[in-house]
Formats: structure tokens, C-alpha cells, sequence
């Protein structure tokens, strides 16, 4: 890569290539179940155990044999002695004995020679003397030991993604842990001497910051830990000492603004010849872009208009964190749709425009706002981008197009 004027543009596909090479994988970690939500496993998961561990009730009502109500009905039911109590939990069971019955709870275990549970519904309900008033048939409501997993068995495989039933399941297999991608700690650099914090009064030339808090949630939307350095002075010096501090925690430091061609571009200032490299990517919006590595951290530049940086973001970085923890899939899903109004796109250069996805309509799309960069309230309401390949410059009413959805 150079950094000279006449240095040839970038495709897509090679900077998301280089910028995921450039953050690589997560380590592993066994975190708690508690802190596992959202990560991805990074190894098999093999029962230790069977669930269910033991047969089970899965009713409320008495545990029989069931030759011992094999007659009963509403004309003729069937009386049994209730030699025991069994909620769930107790550990300490008694033999059923024939011509019997125990009264047990859902999910209490079956004593030994009980082969069949008649619900509660079935019967007076008795704690003596209990009367029934329906058959039950060998193993009518009982949960076989081992009916859901046998123990040795695969249950989760490594890239699965750990969501509340994951970790339900795991809960119940009597895992305190598990081996997962830990999450990427993202450092996300706001520079500009234009900028000022949300609340504070504006003076004329001054804009409130916005990058550093979508970017830093956009992380954060990914799954990853991200700290939010906010005004970093327009001063390389400055710049330096500024980072210092918080590069020892970081695994990646996103920055946005300052790698423009102009002068007082001090991200590009600051990492010109420190590991980071600068060019042109064939996209609208975003060319401008800028990787590498500084002081060993992987650093990723992102330009300074707030769609430029959203939309850098969504092709660059997202699919990069997500490989990053080990998602299988790491890009957002795509759908074909009809747009509804003609635009065009540059040359040579693949052009992202926000747009409305209705899929209940025959899967249209319209246009949302302008191409402009800076249209920010366009990109808020935007729930999909609209991609238009290099050698594609105009589209027309009802043409198809690729859509990446930004939601659900």
C-alpha cells in the first residue's frame, strides 16, 4: 500500500480482508454461565451426565404399578394404600410395594418398582386412602432417565453462539463454565478540535460529537467492550500522550476523522509512519480509510462523516469483530428487493444508500434521503443499505437490488 496521490484505489473485499487479518481472534477464557451470554463457545460441550438423571415424574399425582390399576374407572375405581410422600427433591425413597401407591410431585423421583404415574386429576386426591378412577399404563407420565441427553453426548458445538437456552441447557448438564471467545476491547478515539460534548452550549464553527458514542454503541451492539476516548486534542504530541494510557488494555482502537487528504488531519499525522497505512477504498461513502498496527494494537481509521463512519463501520469492523469471537457467520444478512425510485452511483466504486425495506409488499425498498455523507437523520430511520456494485451506475424504478439488513 502507499500512501502517494497516485496510488491505485482499494476494493472492498481486500480491505474487510486485511482489517480482519488485522484483529484476528479472541483468546479463550472460561468465564461464568452469568457472563457468557451473547459469546460464542469455543469448544464441544459433552454431557458430563444424562438429563434427565433419574426417572421422573412428570405430573402430579402417585406413583403405581400399573397392573395395580389396569381396571379402574369412574364405575369401578380403584383403592390404594398411600404408604409415602415423594416432593421433589428427596433423595431418600422407599420401594413401592404391590397393591400400593406414593404420592409424588412433578419432577420428584420414581421409586423403585413404580412404573407409572396416575395424575391427580385422575383421582380424590387422598393422602391415605387414595382413589382412582382411571388406568395408567406402563410408563404413562414418566420421564425416562437419559429421554433428553445421555451423558457423553455432543450437546453444543464449538461456534455456537450462547444464547438463554444454551446456557440453560449447560446450567443443567451442572456447568459453573464454559471455554468461550471473550469479548474484543474496542478503544474508540473521537478527534476534533470542532467538536463539542451533547448539553454544552455551541459557538459558531463548533458541531456537537456524535461519531465516538454511534461507534463506541455500535461495538458495543456487537458484543464487544468499548471504551469511548472522547476529544483527543488536534495535536500529534498531544495526540500521543493522550492514547498512551489506554493502548495496554486495548485489542483494537478505532478512530474516526483526520485521515483526509487536507491539512490538519491528525490521525493521519499521528500514525503516518508508526505502523498505520492510508488509502482509497472503491466505495461511496468511505473511501478514505486507513490500518495497521500501532505500537503492536491494531488500529482501525474510519473517515469523519457520520454515515462515512456508520457505514465503514458495517462493512469493515462488524464482520471483523464477529470473527473475532468466533461467530460463524459474520456478516449481515442480505435479501433481493425492487426499488422503488431511480438512482444512480459512481463509477468504478460500490455505492451504499440507506434505505426502507418492506418485505410485505413484495419485497421493496425505497431510498432514504440523499448520498450525502453528513445526512445523519436519513441514516436513523434507515433500517437496511442498498448496495450497488462497482459496475453498476444507475438503477431504475422497480429494478432489483442487494439490500444488507441493518435489523432483527
Amino acid at each position: 500500500m502507499s500512501n502517494s496521490p497516485s496510488a491505485s484505489v482499494n476494493s472492498v473485499e481486500d480491505h474487510r480482508a486485511r482489517i480482519a487479518w488485522l484483529i484476528g481472534v479472541m483468546p479463550v477464557r472460561r468465564l461464568p454461565l452469568a457472563d457468557c451470554l451473547g459469546l460464542v463457545l469455543a469448544e464441544d460441550l459433552v454431557a458430563p451426565i444424562s438429563l434427565p438423571p433419574f426417572d421422573n415424574s412428570a405430573m402430579d399425582g402417585y406413583a403405581v404399578r400399573a397392573a395395580d390399576v389396569a381396571g379402574a374407572s369412574a364405575a369401578e375405581p380403584v383403592e390404594l394404600p398411600v404408604a409415602d410422600d415423594i416432593p421433589a427433591g428427596r433423595v431418600d425413597l422407599v420401594p413401592l410395594r404391590p397393591g400400593t401407591a406414593q404420592r409424588i410431585m412433578t419432577g420428584a423421583a420414581l421409586p423403585a418398582g413404580a412404573d407409572a404415574i396416575v395424575q391427580v386429576e385422575h383421582t380424590d386426591g387422598d393422602t391415605e386412602l387414595v382413589t382412582v378412577f382411571a388406568p395408567a399404563a406402563d410408563g404413562l407420565h414418566v420421564r425416562r432417565a437419559a429421554s433428553d441427553v445421555a451423558a457423553g453426548a455432543r450437546v453444543l458445538a464449538a461456534g455456537q453462539r450462547l444464547g438463554p437456552a444454551q446456557l440453560g441447557l449447560a446450567a443443567a448438564l451442572g456447568c459453573r463454565e464454559l471455554p468461550v471467545r471473550r469479548r474484543p476491547r474496542v478503544l474508540v478515539l473521537s478527534t476534533g478540535s470542532e467538536l463539542v460534548e451533547p448539553g454544552e452550549p455551541l459557538r459558531p464553527g463548533q458541531i456537537y460529537e456524535s461519531n465516538g458514542v454511534m461507534l463506541a454503541a455500535a461495538v458495543r451492539e456487537v458484543g464487544g467492550e468499548a471504551e469511548l476516548l472522547r476529544f483527543v486534542p488536534d495535536d500529534v504530541a498531544a495526540f500521543h500522550a493522550t492514547i498512551a494510557g489506554h493502548l495496554a488494555d486495548a485489542d483494537v482502537v478505532i478512530t474516526s476523522g483526520g485521515v483526509s487528504a487536507g491539512a490538519y488531519e491528525v490521525v493521519k499525522d499521528a500514525f503516518t509512519g508508526r505502523g498505520v497505512e492510508f488509502v482509497k477504498i472503491a466505495m461511496q461513502p468511505g473511501a478514505p480509510q486507513g490500518s495497521g498496527r500501532y505500537e503492536g494494537v491494531p488500529v482501525v481509521t474510519l473517515p469523519g462523516n457520520p454515515v462515512s463512519a456508520h457505514v465503514s463501520f458495517e462493512v469493515f469492523v462488524r464482520p471483523a469483530l464477529r470473527a473475532a469471537m468466533g461467530h460463524r457467520v459474520t456478516d449481515r444478512p442480505t435479501a433481493v428487493a425492487r426499488i422503488t425510485a431511480a438512482i444512480t452511483s459512481p463509477a468504478g466504486r460500490r455505492q451504499y444508500r440507506r434505505g426502507a425495506y418492506d418485505p410485505s409488499s413484495g419485497r421493496v425498498v425505497t431510498p432514504v434521503g440523499g448520498p450525502g455523507s453528513h445526512l445523519l437523520s436519513s441514516l436513523a430511520i434507515a433500517d437496511c443499505l442498498i448496495e450497488l456494485p462497482e459496475d453498476v451506475t444507475a438503477v431504475g424504478v422497480g429494478d432489483e437490488v442487494t439490500v444488507i439488513l441493518l435489523e432483527g
